[in-house]
């Protein structure tokens, strides 16, 4: 999500909760670094709010933990003023136990919503589980992991006009047939087509 969306989101009256990532490299390396100091000096042992999740299932042990941190707690962040109504800094470790195998992962996050660790945890994970649904139907779908379309807006126009394609596949209620046999016969009819594309008004 850009910053400019974020501004967008709050001027609607809505909430946020962006991870950062690599093409957030100064202000990821800025909450990353808090953190990581804040845990050697045990400051996160006061002035936060955690929540902590353990899912267990075939074979598997993943065990989530969830800091929130008011923002107004670290130094200023790099652009920090761009962020509308930025309220709050998380840090989710995640560790996964299969068999006799352990991963550990961080992952940060800037929100506006209110430092509370649990609301915060549900979303993410809410949101976790439609992107893994929605990744796995354009995979599907598109082979959307095969593409190699790399240069310039490309990959993000191509991924939103592939979401847009899926919605309206799901939305022509006529066939029972698959996302991907839909997507099929809508390339072979252009009747079929012109159905799918009128199921959107």
């Amino acid at each position: 999500m850009s910053k400019r969306h974020n501004s967008l989101i709050i001027k609607k009256k809505g909430d946020y909760i962006l991870a950062l990532k690599g093409n957030q490299k100064l202000l990821y390396e800025a909450v990353k670094e808090w953190f990581e100091v804040a845990q050697k000096v045990d400051y996160l042992g006061r002035d936060y709010n955690y929540h902590e999740q353990v899912e267990a299932g075939h074979h598997r042990v993943e065990k989530r933990q969830v800091w929130t941190v008011d923002v107004s707690e670290l130094p200023p962040l790099h652009n920090q003023a761009l962020w509308s109504g930025l309220r709050t800094v998380v840090m989710i470790v995640s560790e996964r136990r299969l068999w006799n195998k352990t991963t550990t992962e961080s992952r940060f996050y800037l929100s506006s919503l209110s430092s509370n660790a649990e609301t915060i945890a549900l979303a993410i994970r809410s949101h976790w589980g439609i992107e893994n649904s929605l990744h796995w139907a354009l995979d599907v779908t598109f082979c959307e992991d095969k593409s190699r379309i790399r240069k310039q807006n490309s990959p993000e126009n191509f991924a939103l006009l592939r979401r847009l394609a899926i919605n309206l596949l799901k939305q022509e209620k006529t066939s029972k047939q698959s996302l991907k046999m839909k997507r099929y016969r809508a390339a072979m009819d252009n009747n079929y087509l012109v159905q799918i594309l009128n199921s959107a008004s």
